[in-house]
């Protein structure tokens, strides 16, 4: 174990990069590993649908409340006794889903999972504080293509572990992940030195301060979240159109997730551009990239059907990167903006990521049943278009105007 990490510091580990990667994928992995399996549960928990459809939307809750009223201890006390205790209480929520007796049980473990995979946001201000300024956006980005991962394939590796081994086997096999990277990180991961002796009331008092204080984070939040509907509005009704409209299962929507795996992949060449060119091109690139893909999307409405099959993959992979891009630029953005209060500002730029991936699936899920899919592509275009908007328009600019 190493002694308190200094604020800046020489160099960073490619083995400490990668852990911290694998940390913050397995632990987001956690909020949607129950979504693939409902069904099962409805039959072998006994419950009714409606039960069992408020297992997803806890975990959700308690992620929205976790990010608020946790994540900003990070600035407050040693990140790593933070990590350490969430991965261990995170271990506990999962192992406690696994053995849940009823849907009492798994609502309420399923509500503790939420609060305790916070713990991916207190990875990632730990990975930007760790990392030298010249290499800030490299580091973040492997690590947000970690997180990203994680939200991508855990749909998939739920579907399959559900349908060999049970349901029960998908929260088991996640809290032994979650021990292997908890033993990990305890051997790996240094100590950090607290930046703020603000009380707890103040701490959470002094985000309503950063966001008055700081136009750069309220311009990243806006146009996080407003890409963050465009996402969401994609995976959460895809499943629902590629039944509709090509008669496909369930297992073709998860394989999209390894399209959108590709497209994170390539999230640490944003991080290196943000680098040497600076973070506002790259929010600028990622955001066009959104914009462009799912106006592809609209324009394949008119090929056969597997030019739009072929036409979707490809621009799920596009607009992935686009996202992540873009996220990865405005993490560094905000980053820099005071490092003494990063875990803080993460939690404001997350919480404006939330609302945004919120909406985004109720918006979908809405236009979807009124409109059709074509409406949903349409959604996501405005929102991308919006997004650009706020990159491109120095009107909005906290320099010279307030959001």
């Amino acid at each position: 174990m190493s002694d308190i990490h200094p604020l800046h510091k020489a160099g960073l580990s490619s083995w400490l990069v990668l852990l911290l990667a694998a940390a913050a994928g397995f632990a987001v992995a956690s909020l949607y590993y129950s979504q693939p399996i409902l069904a099962v549960l409805v039959a072998d928990i006994h419950a009714s649908e409606r039960a069992v459809g408020l297992v997803p939307t806890l975990t959700q809750l308690g992620y929205a409340l976790g990010i608020l009223l946790l994540a900003p201890l990070g600035d407050r006390y040693d990140r790593r006794r933070i990590i350490l205790l969430k991965a261990g209480l995170l271990l506990v929520a999962l192992l406690l889903s696994s053995l849940a007796p009823s849907i009492g049980w798994l609502l309420l473990a399923s509500l503790l999972v939420g609060l305790t995979a916070t713990v991916a946001q207190d990875i990632v201000p730990a990975a930007a504080t760790l990392a030298p300024e010249a290499q800030r956006g490299k580091v973040v980005g492997t690590v947000m293509t970690g997180l990203l991962l994680g939200i991508l394939l855990s749909r998939v590796v739920s579907g399959v572990v559900a349908e060999q081994l049970g349901w029960r086997a998908v929260y088991a096999l996640a809290a032994v992940s979650v021990a292997l990277i908890g033993v990990a990180l305890w051997r790996g991961l240094p100590r950090f030195a607290p930046t703020t002796q603000l009380g707890y009331r103040a701490l959470l008092g002094s985000m309503v301060q950063l966001w008055r204080q700081h136009g750069a984070l309220r311009r990243a939040a806006w146009a996080q979240g407003l890409l963050s509907v465009a996402f969401s509005a994609f995976w959460s009704t895809l499943a629902v159109m590629l039944q509709g409209n090509f008669n496909l299962g369930s297992s073709v929507a998860g394989a999209f997730g390894l399209a959108g795996a590709a497209g994170a992949l390539a999230a640490p060449l944003a991080g290196r551009l943000a680098d040497r060119r600076g973070p506002e091109p790259v929010t600028r690139l990622g955001a066009g990239l959104v914009l462009l893909s799912f106006a592809a999307m609209g324009l394949a409405a008119w090929l056969p059907s597997q030019g739009q099959l072929i036409v979707l993959i490809v621009c799920a992979v596009g607009f992935d990167f686009g996202i992540q891009a873009s996220l990865v630029a405005h993490q560094t953005i905000v980053y820099g903006l005071q490092p003494e209060a990063r875990s803080r500002l993460n939690a404001l730029l997350f919480t404006g990521v939330f609302i945004g991936m919120a909406s985004g699936a109720a918006l979908g899920s809405l236009v979807l049943a009124q409109w059709g899919w074509f409406a949903v592509v349409a959604l996501a275009v405005v929102a991308a278009l919006g997004a650009l908007g706020v990159r491109l328009l120095p009107t909005l600019s906290g320099q010279t105007a307030t959001i």
